[in-house]
């Protein structure tokens, strides 16, 4: 993707979607117009990537996306909402490498669906394509009335 230093090349993930690589402006109203308001940003990897997100999806009540995992397999947080996941420069967000897009491609790639059990919250992996149905047999004729 060809891009300059007004446009950033990002990847944008939607609650129930595969990541895709967009180009969006490189301004604050850009990020706010592609998250749907108010932007916070989360530093939870040692690449240089930020989590662009809406600052208050879960008070909003948008769909949750996708869950953050720590080291230990964990979960900590839960991205509710659109997010974008952009690379950082020294004092500004900038377009991601071809390598990270990659990586966090591959990292955030299946989309989540979230179970609320109780006081626990299960997070189960969306299949990439409904399971077949068994085809149904019409009972034999002595048992239609």
């Amino acid at each position: 993707m060809e891009q300059n230093e007004n446009t950033l090349s990002v990847l944008k993930i939607a609650p129930g979607q595969y990541p895709q690589q967009v180009e969006i402006d490189n301004d604050l109203k850009a990020l706010q117009q592609a998250v749907g308001g108010s932007i916070g940003a989360s530093y939870p990897f040692e690449d240089p990537v930020a989590i662009v997100y809406n600052d208050d999806g879960k008070l909003m009540g948008l769909p949750l996306n996708r869950a953050l995992w720590d080291e230990d397999g964990l979960m900590y947080d839960v991205i509710a909402g659109t997010f974008l996941v952009v690379g950082l420069g020294e004092e500004d967000f900038v377009s991601l490498s071809p390598e990270m897009a990659q990586k966090y491609e591959q990292l955030f790639h299946q989309p989540e669906a979230f179970l609320k059990l109780g006081n626990r919250l299960l997070v189960l992996p969306v299949p990439d394509e409904p399971p077949a149905e068994k085809p149904r047999t019409k009972p034999p004729a002595e048992y239609d009335r």
